[in-house]
C-alpha cells in the first residue's frame, strides 16, 4: 500500500500579563505623623525615631497600541481588526474576550470574503505513528501563504488529529473536521476559521487519506519533498507500506520503505501492480493501441503480441511495482528489488 499528495495543481501566542512593581522607600517621619497601618510597618525604635518602610505597588494600565500588539501575536489578525475588536462596547480592550469576538466575527467575515477564490497552491503534511499514517493535502491560494508558519502549523495539526483517530481510508473531510481536535483541544473547524483569520486567504482541506498498517510484520514509512521552512510539511509527500517476508528483511524494512517513498514522490505511480488498475482503464489503453495499428494489415497474432509489449510499457508507468525504482542503485524494478530483500509492497 502506498500514499502519495501533491500541494499544488502548479507544483499561539500567549498571553501576555502585566505585573506589580514591588517598590520601597525609607521615610523618618516625625512624631506627630503616624502612617496608615495598611502603607507602612515599622522596622524598629531608636532614640524615640521609628523609621517605616512604606509599600506601593503600580499596574499600569497598557494602553490600546500595546494591547492591539498582543491581540496580533496572539491571533495573527490584522492590526485594523484587532484595534476593532478591542473597541468594541462588550469588550472593552479585554484581550480573552477580543479573542472571541474575533472568532466570531471576524473569522467569518474573512471566510465570506474569500470563499469561492482559487486555491492551487498548499502542502502537504504526513504523520507516522506506529501501526498508523496519514497524509493531508491542503490549499491555499498563493505560495508566499502556504509557506507561512500559520498554515504549515494549520496542516501539520490536521495531519497529526488523523492520525490520533480511528478512521482508515479515504476520510469524510467534512465531518472530520467538524468532530477532531487539534492539539490545544479546538475543533479544527475553528481552528481553520483561525487560520483563514490570521492568512486571509481561502484554505481547503483537499484530500486526506489514513492507513492502517496490514500485519503486525508490516513497516510504514514516508517522505516529504521540498519542505517549508521550519516545517515538516511540503510540496509533495508519499507513505509506503513493506511487509516483512523474510529474516533478512526485518533489518531492513524501513529503510527500504523510506528510499521507496523518495521513488513515489519522483516517479508518481497511480497504482500498486497491473492487477489493481481498473478494467475500463486497461481496456481503453488497449482501444487506443489498436487504433494506432489500424490500417498496419499485420496478423492478429502480430498484432496482439505488440499489444501485450505496449501494456507493459503502460504498466511500467503507472504501477509502482513494475517501475525502475529510481533511487536503488542499477534501477532495479521494484518487486524484484523488493524481494532481494525479503520484502513485499502492501
Amino acid at each position: 500500500m502506498f500514499l502519495s499528495s501533491r500541494a499544488g495543481l502548479r507544483s499561539c501566542g500567549a498571553r501576555i500579563a502585566t505585573s506589580n512593581t514591588r517598590c520601597a522607600s525609607v521615610l523618618a517621619p516625625t512624631a506627630p505623623s503616624a502612617p496608615t497601618a495598611a502603607a507602612a510597618t515599622p522596622l524598629h525604635n531608636n532614640n524615640n525615631k521609628i523609621n517605616y518602610i512604606q509599600s506601593f505597588s503600580t499596574a499600569a494600565k497598557p494602553s490600546t497600541a500595546q494591547l492591539v500588539k498582543q491581540l496580533r501575536e496572539m491571533t495573527g489578525a490584522p492590526m485594523m481588526e484587532c484595534k476593532k475588536a478591542l473597541s468594541t462596547p462588550e469588550v472593552d480592550h479585554d484581550l480573552e474576550k477580543a479573542q472571541e469576538w474575533l472568532r466570531k466575527y471576524g473569522s467569518a467575515k474573512a471566510s465570506s470574503k474569500v470563499a469561492g477564490r482559487e486555491a492551487l497552491e498548499g502542502l502537504v503534511g504526513v504523520k507516522i505513528e506506529g501501526d498508523r499514517a496519514s497524509i493531508v493535502q491542503v490549499k491555499s491560494e498563493t505560495d508566499f501563504a502556504s509557506r507561512s508558519e500559520t498554515f504549515s502549523t494549520f496542516v501539520q495539526e490536521i495531519a497529526d488529529a488523523a492520525t490520533a483517530g480511528e478512521v482508515n481510508g479515504d476520510v469524510d473531510i467534512g465531518a472530520f473536521m467538524a468532530s477532531a481536535k487539534d492539539s490545544k483541544g479546538q475543533v479544527l473547524s475553528e481552528t481553520l476559521n483561525d487560520a483563514i483569520l490570521a492568512i486571509r486567504e481561502n484554505i481547503q482541506v483537499d484530500s486526506m487519506v489514513i492507513m492502517k498498517a496490514s500485519s503486525d510484520k508490516s513497516v510504514l514509512a514516508g517522505y516529504v519533498h521540498g519542505r517549508a521552512p521550519n516545517s515538516t510539511c511540503g510540496s509533495a509527500a508519499a507513505v509506503v507500506e513493506l511487509e516483512v517476508t523474510s529474516d533478512a528483511g526485518s533489518g531492513k524494512a524501513e529503510e527500504a520503505a523510506k528510499k521507496l517513498a523518495m521513488h513515489v514522490v519522483a516517479a508518481k505511480p497511480s497504482y500498486l501492480n497491473p492487477e489493481s488498475v481498473p478494467e475500463d482503464v486497461v481496456n481503453k489503453e488497449k482501444e487506443i493501441l489498436l487504433e494506432k495499428m489500424t490500417g498496419t494489415n499485420k496478423p492478429p497474432e502480430i498484432m496482439e503480441k505488440i499489444i501485450a509489449g505496449q501494456m507493459r510499457k503502460f504498466y511500467e508507468g503507472i504501477c509502482l511495482t513494475e517501475q525502475s525504482h529510481m533511487v536503488e542503485e542499477g534501477n532495479p524494478k521494484v518487486s524484484k528489488a523488493m524481494k532481494s530483500l525479503g520484502l513485499e509492497v502492501k
